[in-house]
């Protein structure tokens, strides 16, 4: 939770001559960190329940919901604050971290019924083990996704491939080339491309258009596009190899 906060407040900054986009990418970064922290507390708790299986200590059910209750209380009313907002891959990982605490909470009390009414110290490990388990598999995606934005892939939901056609659909284009799509941050994408066009008037209502078209179909804000003639585009080295 303390990365996500960090992160909130580096992303409001302005941009900088040395961060052009300010420090948006913080929200990635505290993403991945929160992902990378719960699976390694995740495999803590995992290895703790291993050991008291191996060697089952004698538990007192009642102190263990008692306490445990409380840790739902705290836990659970922090990560309700994060409901909200999960597509943002920061906000999804600050919530699966607390959550993920809650649910450990709430399978200690239910432990601890069973300890006080049964006796059976081992359930207590066991519900353990199933729990860090769940959690791993929430927090997995969300690592996996952080890692792909901090390199800079394609954010989920995007394809390049239509992307491009949109692009090349819009009147005065003929083509398009050097395609890159990127994530500023877990909410902002950032692109460049090349357009070819064939008619070298009007190129502020085709830049005009393109935009329109970027952040109405793909909530694409940030784009920089290069315009070129039939003429420049045989020499441009980053055209495809047909043209």
């Amino acid at each position: 939770m303390l990365a996500a906060f960090i992160a909130g407040r580096l992303a409001v900054k302005a941009a900088s001559a040395t961060y052009t986009y300010g420090m948006r990418g913080a929200s990635i970064l505290a993403a991945m960190v929160n992902a990378s922290l719960l699976l390694i507390v995740t495999g803590g708790i995992a290895w703790e329940a291993v050991l008291r299986l191996i060697s089952t200590p004698h538990v007192g059910g009642e102190v263990v919901m008692i306490i445990a209750a409380g840790g739902i209380l705290v836990n659970g009313g922090t990560a309700l604050l994060f409901m909200r907002g999960q597509e943002d891959l920061n906000v999804r990982g600050a919530f699966l971290h607390m959550a993920g605490d809650a649910a450990l909470a709430a399978a200690t009390v239910v432990a601890g019924a069973i300890i006080w009414l049964t006796h059976w110290n081992w359930i207590d490990p066991l519900i353990s083990l199933v729990v860090a388990g769940a959690i791993v598999m929430a927090t997995w995606s969300l690592l996996r996704q952080s890692v792909a934005m901090a390199m800079d892939a394609v954010p989920e939901g995007l394809d390049t491939v239509q992307i491009s056609a949109a692009l090349a659909a819009i009147p005065g284009v003929i083509s398009v080339h050097d395609l890159h799509v990127w994530p500023v941050s877990t909410t902002e994408t950032a692109l460049t491309a090349h357009l070819v066009r064939g008619d070298v008037t009007g190129d502020a209502r085709l830049l005009a258009a393109a935009q329109r078209q970027l952040e109405d179909l793909f909530g694409i804000q940030h784009a920089t596009l290069q315009l070129e003639t039939l003429e420049f585009d045989c020499n441009c080295a980053f055209a495809a190899a047909e043209v």
